[in-house]
């Protein structure tokens, strides 16, 4: 499989990725920024120095650095197990 890059972010593993919540429906999480350590079905966990936070992906952008480039990546395409989402077909991304 390829490198991780801007158009093919959605079908890799996002563990490890420095990210930053741009736009969430809790506005105490717009601006969040951290290393993303856990998946789940509908959320990310953000680590940021000492605490970890749970961001729910469904109506939220995330700014994900992806090599030397970032991608902002609307949370309704992140929604599913991360298993699933790798083996999923996405039409216009």
């Amino acid at each position: 499989m390829p490198m991780r890059n801007a158009k093919n972010i959605l079908r890799h593993e996002l563990i490890g990725l420095e990210c930053e919540v741009v736009r969430a429906r809790n506005p105490q999480n717009t601006g969040i920024k951290g290393r993303i350590v856990d998946e789940t079905m509908k959320t990310l966990v953000l680590k940021k120095e000492n605490e970890t936070k749970r961001i729910v992906k469904s109506g939220s952008v995330f700014r994900i650095d992806v090599g030397n480039q970032k991608v902002d990546v609307e949370g309704s395409h992140l929604v599913a197990r991360p298993e699933d989402r790798i083996k999923k077909k996405f039409r216009k991304w």
